[in-house]
């Protein structure tokens, strides 16, 4: 039996005579897919993991110069390059030719490392 309010309406031929669809409510899965559409972007380590074997060129850059290439022939043992960078100032360091952080440089046994002081944040380009 259909139900009936105080007026005397059926409530069953109301909700069907109804066109105005009612709201859409979205379950956790499709809400954690809408999110993934939107860029992709890892949620954790393990979501990392398929990049985690592709190999990258690290570089740390003490400093640069200019020269000729006559005076570059005529280096030999023991000559001193003068770069561009003072003692104690930060070094860059790029992942594949990109400038991602800077750094100081540290000796790790018999070894020199570098130590990253500051993430450089670039702008993606599309």
């Amino acid at each position: 039996m259909a139900e009936e309010n105080e007026s005397g309406l059926n409530l069953a031929d109301l909700s069907e005579a109804d066109d105005t669809p009612a709201p859409k409510k979205e379950s956790q899965d499709s809400i954690g897919s809408a999110m993934t559409d939107m860029g992709d972007l890892p949620r954790s380590a393990k979501d990392l993991e398929a990049v985690y074997d592709i190999p990258v060129m690290v570089s740390a850059v003490l400093g640069k110069t200019t020269m000729p290439v006559s005076a570059l022939l005529k280096l030999g043992r023991g000559a001193v390059v003068e770069l561009d960078r003072k003692v104690g100032e930060a070094i860059d360091i790029y992942v594949n030719n990109r400038l991602v952080a800077r750094g100081e440089v540290v000796v790790v046994e018999d070894r020199l490392g570098v130590t990253m002081t500051e993430i450089i944040k670039t702008e993606r380009a599309n």
